[in-house]
């Protein structure tokens, strides 16, 4: 069976009687294959050619990284660890393209180069064919091993601008506080602190950050009976916390002897859930974790939602 070469027709006899489909037929029987073939060099120069890309981009993202590192100093130009720090920068700016891109070249180098090998009539530059899968397969590795190692620093740096945010968060509340106290001669209560602090200047929006994400409820003031004249003698001694039972109003508003001085600040972690051991609080001017205070025995109980004096 013969295919016309026109139009693809499969039950053509001879090509010289012409085709049935559309009547093409040859001018002339077909041309001898030539004696001597050359090998082809392509496929090994398409493996050289993607290994020596690799290779050269690994290496211009490694000169940038050390150049935007040794800015300040040149001596690190000289130092081995300063390049192995500009590798793991290259490395991981170029995370997101080289491993798709690896993934293909070493999968097509790897049938390219056993075509070469199963065909060395056909196909020339095994040798150099195999360099370029190599710094290929080089340059992979190179780049996966440099990520693996700085995985750890970079999880615990991960950690550390998170826990920075959460502390931001309450040294911004406690800028807040202490501008209202400054203005106020006290703190706010527990149930008006947002619309309070809102109140208060801010330009460049810190407090209103702040207050985005709070719960009120891990905001807890104390407060302190107010001075009053005392006689000589022992007469009054007691008289502060005798007002202090005697006289308390029926409402949840403070007394008039009552001034907030001090207050506790609970924040919740990551699950966004106060009352949890993930939660951040505030001890003695420390903005920490509940974990840590509870591991270093500072400051006062924790109850579950609520801070107690």
């Amino acid at each position: 069976m013969t295919i016309c070469p026109c139009c693809g027709f499969r039950d053509v006899e001879s090509l010289t009687a012409g085709c049935e489909q559309c009547g093409a037929r040859a001018v002339g029987e077909a041309l001898p294959k030539p004696a001597h073939e050359l090998p082809s060099y392509g496929r090994a120069l398409i493996l050289v050619v993607s290994g020596s890309l690799l290779v050269l981009v690994f290496l211009t993202q490694t000169i940038i990284a050390m150049a935007q590192r040794s800015s300040d100093s040149l001596g690190r130009l000289f130092q081995l660890w300063s390049w192995i720090a500009a590798g793991e920068t290259a490395a991981w700016r170029l995370k997101w393209i080289s491993f798709p891109v690896m993934f293909v070249t070493l999968w097509f180098g790897a049938k390219i180069y056993r075509s070469i090998r199963l065909q060395p009539k056909r196909f020339c530059g095994l040798k150099y064919a195999r360099r370029g899968l190599m710094a290929s397969a080089m340059v992979a590795t190179l780049i996966a091993t440099l990520i693996g190692i700085t995985v750890p620093a970079r999880y615990r740096q991960r950690r550390l601008a998170i826990e920075a945010g959460y502390r931001a968060q309450a040294y911004a509340l406690e800028v807040a506080l202490a501008r209202y106290k400054n203005l106020h001669k006290r703190l706010p209560d527990q149930s008006t602190i947002v619309e309070e602090l809102s109140s208060l200047p801010d330009p460049d929006g810190m407090i209103a950050s702040a207050l985005k994400d709070f719960d009120p409820n891990g905001y807890v003031p104390r407060g302190e009976v107010a001075a009053v004249d005392t006689q000589k003698g022992r007469d009054l001694r007691g008289l502060i916390i005798r007002k202090a039972s005697l006289n308390f109003p029926s409402d949840d508003s403070p007394p008039g002897g009552l001034s907030f001085t001090d207050y506790d600040l609970r924040l919740p972690g990551e699950d966004k859930i106060l009352g949890n051991d993930d939660d951040w609080v505030r001890r003695d001017g420390m903005i920490m974790k509940l974990a840590d205070v509870a591991k270093g025995g500072v400051g006062r109980s924790v109850s579950a939602g609520v801070l107690n004096p």
